[in-house]
């Protein structure tokens, strides 16, 4: 196991979920469109990488890259014309890691309607130096129900993340133990 993937650092103070919560608000126009007259779903991806690496630097304090994302759902189209917001928070931290989670909502820009969930996703950061090496990060403090909900996910999807990564180089090893080239 790397550095990031060790419990937080004990000397640095832990910060609160809504220190980092940040949200990014875009208009689409027909820039983004796709072929069926949609919104490219890589624009929506593009704007929850750029608000989640936005909390994740707020939340660390420095530069984070990201390291994956993953459960990247659409779950409704995004037209043009769309207000969407883009709401990130840091669930859940290692000693250089963060899961961030994002919510993409959308309203038309010019209705008074509540905006709708369109999307959500999560996505793993990896605080580095200024020579791209990992540095520790400030342990999250749940504040709320919600936040201890969120963080008990992310320790599950992380499980699951590490139980992967573990499986796929297990079968790795073995075909090439094998013989066989990929």
């Amino acid at each position: 196991m790397t550095n990031q993937d060790r419990g937080p650092d004990p000397e640095i103070s832990g910060k609160p979920n809504s220190a980092s919560r940040t949200t990014l608000s875009h208009i689409m126009t027909g820039n983004d469109t796709n072929l069926l007259g949609t919104v490219h779903g890589g624009v929506i991806m593009k704007l929850v990488d750029d608000v989640a690496g936005a909390v994740a630097g707020r939340h660390s304090g420095g530069p984070a890259v990201t390291a994956s994302m993953d459960e990247m759902a659409f779950l409704e189209p995004v037209r043009v014309g769309d207000l969407v917001h883009v709401k990130a928070q840091v669930n859940w931290t290692g000693r250089s890691s963060m899961e961030v989670g994002v919510r993409v909502l959308a309203e038309r820009w010019n209705e008074s309607k509540p905006a709708v969930q369109v999307g959500s996703a999560y996505l793993v950061f990896a605080a580095v130096d200024a020579d791209g090496k990992p540095r520790p990060v400030p342990q999250v403090i749940p504040e709320t129900e919600r936040d201890r909900r969120r963080y008990q996910e992310a320790q599950i999807r992380r499980t699951h993340r590490l139980a992967r990564r573990r499986a796929i180089m297990e079968l790795r090893q073995n075909r090439a133990a094998e013989g066989i080239e990929d």
